[in-house]
């Protein structure tokens, strides 16, 4: 028998290894952090989208303020003293200005039949309003 090159013994080269494939792995935790980053930016968005739609109160109490009818003297009186007592805490004018307004409107407030607000209630109601910042 002729000897083959296949049976020829090789001494100076190692077997194949086994290569160990992590690619899967690799591609779930590329995965995962594209996930985890495509919510929270959907998140952060929503957050955004709902704080831009939030109503400021001072806002709302104000154009109340202004649109006070006074046609029913009593009725106006409740809601400056309610919608007003919102901007009293803003500065110590502003206070002072809020409490002599109520001081004033008391006498509207608690009585069955009252007559129309004077105009010196009037004026202080609108050197309040126009002391207030929104």
């Amino acid at each position: 028998m002729k000897p083959s090159s296949y049976d020829i013994p090789l001494h100076d080269i190692k077997p194949l290894m086994e290569v160990p494939d992590s690619s899967f792995m690799v591609l779930m935790v590329i995965s995962t952090v594209i996930v985890i980053l495509l919510v929270g930016g959907l998140y952060l968005l929503y957050r955004f989208m709902k704080d831009r739609k939030t109503v400021n109160l001072r806002k709302v109490h104000y154009k109340t303020l202004k649109k006070i009818n006074f046609s029913d003297p009593k009725k106006a009186a409740y809601d400056i003293t309610e919608y007003g007592r919102m901007f009293a805490d803003d500065s110590e004018r502003l206070s002072e200005a809020y409490n002599n307004l109520v001081s004033r409107l008391e006498h509207y407030k608690y009585k069955r039949v009252v007559e129309a607000i004077d105009d010196e209630s009037l004026s202080y109601y609108k050197i309040y309003l126009g002391m207030i910042d929104v």
